[in-house]
């Protein structure tokens, strides 16, 4: 990666100077060259040891050698032996220590969020590594999962289209998890709310999906004061996507924090659920009511018990609904124009949904 950001940076001396100039490492190999054919290109090794800022001249180039850590690696090469060579020289060192330091801190940083968000690192150990790398620990942050559902995209992956979203160096944080999730780990002022994480979730969306043909949904974790939270922001992303899967096929955006009662039902061990079910529906099976029947009483919840609203929307007489009802309490023992027979009845069919997942917890 840093040899791509040489590279960048070399090549753009093709229009402000005459002299070739690149980079070369310690075995000899150009790693970056403002003439792109001379990339790959073997010289002779550079003396060892060397120390950074050494100046060589060798058959008629002139190499600086840059920093390294623990000891120098690397260095620039102009054309000539002249003192403009040199000058040059100079200036391209600073520039690509410079660049080279920023992307170092940024990708040790970025190993040590991903350590933190996957739960690789004791707590104890968080705060002494955040210390050694100058990283924030009570900054407020809030972990993004963003899953692809469908790739079409030959060009680009969902990693590198996020990574040009949140650019920041400095508080944002994206890596891959696996082939479809990817992780950002984002900075935020104290005033954003669920709303605005929405919509920026949402934005993600778009950008890959309209930009890029990538499907993807995006899981949000709660936003967390401290570092040491990120895991457990990540986790509850994690959870976000696996309810949605079962009970909000249809959303794109799932926040943990707005999950709703389908959140309490997935902690739920299977087997106290199927107790549930079975309490609930002594009379006869869920599985008796026909789709019709089970399509019927999704409208009358989605106008909030209402028959009127939902004979209108059914096209349907009143009293044809009316019936429709009375023979769901007849099977069930439920009264659904009743809150509490409605409440039990609204949580049954989504522990029925979470069941028929398979879900592989006891």
């Amino acid at each position: 990666m840093a040899n791509r950001l040489f590279q960048g940076i070399v090549f753009q001396l093709k229009d402000i100077t005459d002299r070739i100039a690149g980079v070369v490492d310690s075995t000899g190999q150009v790693i970056a060259c403002s003439e792109l054919g001379m990339q790959g290109e073997q010289r002779a090794p550079l003396a060892q040891p060397m120390t950074a800022g050494d100046v060589i001249r060798d058959s008629g180039w002139t190499y600086r050698v840059m920093v390294g850590n623990p000891v120098p690696d690397t260095a620039v090469f102009v054309e000539g032996m002249d003192d403009i060579a040199a000058n040059y020289a100079a200036i391209l060192t600073v520039s690509l220590e410079r660049i080279k330091k920023l992307y170092d801190d940024k990708y040790d940083k970025n190993n040590f969020v991903k350590n933190v968000v996957l739960d690789n690192i004791l707590r104890g150990d968080i705060y002494a590594k955040a210390r050694e790398l100058h990283f924030v620990t009570d900054a407020k942050r809030v972990v993004f999962l963003v899953r692809v559902v469908k790739d079409s995209s030959p060009d680009k992956s969902a990693l590198d289209v996020i990574s040009g979203l949140f650019n920041d160096v400095t508080k944002d944080f994206v890596f891959n998890i696996s082939e479809t999730d990817t992780v950002i780990v984002k900075e935020i002022r104290q005033d954003v709310g669920d709303e605005d994480l929405e919509n920026l979730a949402k934005s993600i969306v778009d950008t890959l999906e309209g930009d890029y043909s990538i499907r993807a949904v995006v899981g949000i974790g709660t936003a967390c004061e401290s570092v040491v939270d990120l895991a457990s922001s990540f986790k509850e992303a994690q959870v976000a996507l696996e309810v949605g899967k079962v009970f909000d096929t249809d959303h794109h955006i799932l926040s943990y924090d707005n999950l709703g009662i389908a959140r309490l039902i997935y902690h739920l061990p299977t087997t106290l659920c199927e107790q549930f079910l079975s309490e609930v529906f002594k009379k006869e099976s869920i599985d008796s009511l026909d789709s019709e029947t089970l399509f019927t009483i999704q409208r009358f919840f989605e106008n909030n018990l209402n028959v009127s609203e939902t004979s209108r929307g059914l096209f349907v007489h009143r009293n044809t609904l009316v019936y429709r009802i009375e023979k769901i309490k007849k099977i069930t023992g439920l009264d659904l124009r009743q809150f509490d027979d409605a409440i039990v009845f609204k949580v049954a069919l989504m522990v029925k949904k979470y069941l028929d997942s398979n879900p592989t917890k006891y």
